[in-house]
């Protein structure tokens, strides 16, 4: 099935994105909007920042955008952000996906599906 490909993924730097072949011949691709990238992004910066994250590549498909987080670049990715504009009606066009394949949060809003990348420690008060 289409829907059961996998979606290619690349990383900023190495030149134009690559083409999804698969795309037909609308070539219309499900990708992230700036006002999507700059959220994301904004956590991302955070995280770097922290240390914990090093890395990421964002794909885009007929079907679906992701944005794959990395701790180092030799690995699978962390978590991945999905953006499924088929979702919308029901759950949430986003999710925020393990590396394990668990669906960690789904949401119409994506600050707030990002949250659960992001939890808030408690700090000590004087």
């Amino acid at each position: 099935m289409a829907d059961d490909q996998p979606i290619q993924l690349f990383r900023g730097g190495n030149g134009p994105a690559p083409r999804d072949t698969d795309a037909g011949d609308s070539g219309e691709q499900v990708m992230f909007d700036r006002r999507e990238l700059n959220t994301i992004l904004d956590m991302y910066g955070r995280k770097v920042a922290q240390g914990e994250w090093r890395d990421y590549a964002i794909g885009a498909g007929r079907n679906s955008a992701v944005f794959a987080i990395f701790r180092h670049s030799a690995e699978a990715p962390l978590y991945r952000v999905e953006k499924r504009p088929d979702l919308r009606n029901r759950q949430g066009m986003y999710s925020v996906i393990a590396m394990t394949g668990q669906i960690l949060k789904r949401g119409h809003d994506l600050a707030q599906v990002l949250r659960v990348l992001d939890p808030r420690r408690p700090q000590l008060v004087d």
